[in-house]
């Protein structure tokens, strides 16, 4: 056996100062992609082969397009790799980059870190009628998130009077108000983060990018590319506009716009509905566990299954996770459960449940129509009648640019407004979901819809969701079920 450690990633500016000594030709993700695409057809160790590439940049690079494009091998280019820093671009852009499914993200938390005004003029109104407008609706924005921080930061302290004396705790006090003032701020709020992703995702987001409706979302998807252009030009091909993405989601609004039409009615703060889901989930999965545990066929697995007691259902389920730690995935078997959710939800709420890629999740517009989601801290401190006149504003400014420029109106909206989502996953992915969402360190609006989507998939399929919960409530859920704790009641680093 050997086992050779090919590349990592580095930043860039060790690359720069390497190339300042040395001749940098071969410097390039491409030859690690060429290398790797000969591996199927050429004998020699991959070590030989990466060699060999690096030595003949040039012939990588016609190699990876003969490959990649006349021969339609995509997943070479998944084995370059890049690292962007993303500044200044605002929430509801990066709404747009964190669609993409294979790909990596650390955001700027307005959970965290103290907002400083920043914000992004969409540049469709830039210079018009509209823009000082827009600007003053923000600026209302950002002075109320300021006195909602103040405010929300002396309750807090209030409550945790201990904590406050500390100046330890005094970051949680004040983190604790920073989570609800930004339910005031705006969708045009300027954030940043790092990306990394391979070279066939990258295509695609520019691909998707160069078709977008905003002017914003086209401009990052310019510059990424001009980022990489030079780097790795054998491997990003196909970076331009095209009528699939373009003109396809226009159309389907076009062709249903007048389907069904009776009015949206306002929703209570958080609305969870189980819309789809497998039925007869509590078999499908002991016949799954059937099937990879026996040598039966599967048509075997159900006949079986099918006449199986609950209490040796139960059992079955129950042995699958036993040795279940908190940390640990539930077996692959569950995957064979789906369910779909309707959710009502703020952009504040919106901003946990993104992060959940490997779930389908499909969304409408923001629109004031479904209302708002106010803090019950805003409420409690007297600050929600001056939190609804700025929403209101908001709204005022949404409608006006709905009126001349349709898709940048979203940008005028706050935290607190809402979408509907469509999500759909399997229950592997919802008891990862709820191992994080519904632990009591959650933001307290996702926490919500989880424990009200696990509550529902319990309802129908109880033992399918038999040790479904939060890391924090997970070790009394597995006693309940097993009648003693599990090994491990918190997680600690390996001594």
């Amino acid at each position: 056996m050997k086992i050779i450690l090919a590349g990592y990633n580095v930043d860039a500016d060790v690359i720069d100062e390497l190339a300042a000594s040395r001749e940098m030709g071969d410097v390039t993700p491409e030859t690690i992609s060429a290398a790797y695409a000969r591996i199927s057809r050429d004998p020699r160790p991959v070590d030989e082969l990466r060699k060999l590439a690096r030595k003949e940049v040039e012939k990588a690079r016609r190699s990876n397009k003969n490959i990649i494009f006349g021969l339609g091998h995509h997943s070479v280019a998944e084995h370059a790799v890049f690292n962007f820093d993303i500044i200044g671009v605002s929430r509801l852009a990066i709404e747009e980059i964190e669609k993409f499914r294979l790909c990596s993200y650390t955001e700027k938390s307005q959970r965290y870190i103290t907002l400083k005004d920043e914000f992004i003029v969409p540049p469709e109104i830039q210079g018009s009628n509209l823009e000082s407008r827009f600007v003053k609706t923000v600026n209302a924005q950002n002075e109320l998130y300021h006195k909602l921080f103040d405010r929300l930061k002396e309750r807090v302290a209030r409550w945790y009077h201990d904590e406050a004396e500390s100046p330890g705790e005094l970051g949680i006090i004040e983190g604790i108000a920073k989570e609800d003032a930004r339910y005031i701020t705006s969708l045009a709020t300027a954030g940043q983060l790092g990306e990394t992703i391979n070279a066939r995702n990258l295509e695609l987001l520019l691909r998707r990018f160069a078709s977008h409706e905003l002017l914003e979302v086209r401009e990052i998807g310019k510059r990424m590319y001009e980022c990489v252009a030079d780097v790795a030009p054998s491997i990003i091909l196909f970076t331009e506009a095209n009528d699939y993405d373009q003109k396809t989601y226009p159309a389907l609004r076009t062709v249903s716009a007048n389907l069904g039409k009776t009015g949206i009615q306002p929703e209570r703060p958080v609305t969870v509905q189980l819309v789809d889901y497998t039925k007869d989930a509590d078999l499908v999965l002991v016949v799954a566990l059937l099937h990879t545990s026996t040598q039966m066929s599967y048509q075997k697995c159900r006949e079986v299954g099918e006449k199986l007691s609950l209490e040796k259902k139960r059992e079955i389920v129950k042995t699958a996770c036993q040795r279940m730690e908190l940390y640990d995935p539930v077996l692959r078997e569950f995957e064979y459960i789906h369910l779909s959710f309707d959710i009502v939800v703020s952009a504040s709420g919106f901003a946990q449940l993104k992060r959940h890629r490997m779930a389908t999740i499909t969304v409408q517009n923001y629109t004031p129509e479904l209302g708002l989601t106010v803090p019950q801290s805003v409420i409690d401190c007297g600050m929600e009648k001056e939190f609804s006149s700025v929403a209101e504003m908001s709204e005022r400014s949404y409608h006006a640019l709905l009126e001349q420029s349709p898709s940048v109106a979203p940008y005028a909206l706050t935290n607190a407004h809402r979408r509907r989502v469509l999500l759909g996953l399997n229950a592997r992915e919802l008891y990862h979901f709820s191992r994080l969402r519904e632990d009591i360190t959650a933001q307290w609006e996702i926490r919500s819809v989880c424990k009200r989507m696990t509550e529902l998939a319990r309802e129908v399929m109880p033992l399918t969701m038999l040790l479904v919960g939060g890391k924090d409530s997970y070790p009394g859920i597995y006693e309940q079920v097993y009648g003693k704790l599990p090994k491990v009641l918190k997680p600690e680093l390996p001594t």
